[in-house]
């Protein structure tokens, strides 16, 4: 009798066992295992698309770095997710649009001779001014402009600034910088935040004469500087140096940023 039990007990727990397996595998049936990688998009802006994709309520990992997304689910879940990513992954799109940022560009003129004037640098400027000093030929450092931008985190900003006083004396010969611009995400690393820029491109039009005669006349010089990379809030940061100006001078341009939260 006693055995009878035992065997008994143990064809209830295989069948049991047997047809949880065979659950599994309904359950499991039609399912796969899928890598969509994300080509555009990257840091805050990557982390708003992952989080869309929640609404799916399917099982999936992803890494900023790689820049993917693992998706397991069944097939048209799949397909679906995959096509929510192709239309998000890109600029301009709801998700790639975010924070807003503040931005200022300062440009600096700065010459080898000295020019006896004193120096026009704001205070948050001067250890800018000393590291150009020692490390450059220019040792007259001063203050040109400070251009004030808003911009937004996924959208490319485009502007056109005239800079203040005539590099030539002819009416109409003014300066101007043209700035296009697209922060492509704000990311947190372990230092703090930064705004990872796809491009930064600064061109100035500098005016130059071309007959310095009774009647004067100029022409425009085109010269600027093409950049981009990863820039912390709060960190004053050169971006580069503009030359071509003429043999003696410079343009150095100095980067500060917020995110607005």
């Amino acid at each position: 009798m006693r055995l009878s039990v035992i065997a008994s007990t143990f064809v209830l727990a295989t069948a049991l066992l047997y047809g949880q397996e065979k659950a599994a595998e309904v359950k499991s049936e039609g399912y796969e295992a899928v890598i969509i990688p994300v080509k555009t998009l990257s840091g805050e802006s990557f982390n708003r698309l992952v989080k869309l994709l929640s609404v799916f309520g399917a099982k999936y990992s992803a890494d900023d770095q790689l820049r993917t997304i693992i998706v397991y689910a069944p097939k048209d879940v799949v397909a679906q997710m995959r096509r929510v990513v192709d239309q998000l992954d890109r600029p301009g799109s709801e998700a790639a649009v975010g924070r807003n940022i503040e931005m200022t560009l300062t440009f600096l003129r700065c010459s080898i001779k000295e020019s006896g004037k004193p120096s026009s640098l704001p205070k948050d400027l001067e250890s800018v001014g000393k590291q150009l000093r020692a490390a450059t030929q220019y040792k007259d450092i001063q203050l040109w402009d400070i251009v004030p931008l808003h911009l937004q985190e996924g959208k490319e900003t485009q502007q056109t600034t005239r800079l203040p006083g005539a590099l030539v004396d002819v009416p109409g010969a003014m300066p101007t910088a043209q700035l296009r611009i697209r922060p492509e995400a704000v990311t947190t690393k372990e230092s703090g935040r930064f705004v990872r820029f796809n491009h930064l491109n600064i061109g100035l039009k500098m005016p130059y004469l071309t007959s310095p005669k009774a009647t004067p006349s100029f022409q425009y010089m085109d010269v600027g500087l093409n950049t981009a990379g990863d820039f912390k809030e709060g960190q004053k940061s050169v971006l580069g140096k503009i030359s071509g100006v003429d043999d003696e001078s410079a343009v150095f341009v100095v980067i500060a940023l917020r995110v607005l939260d």
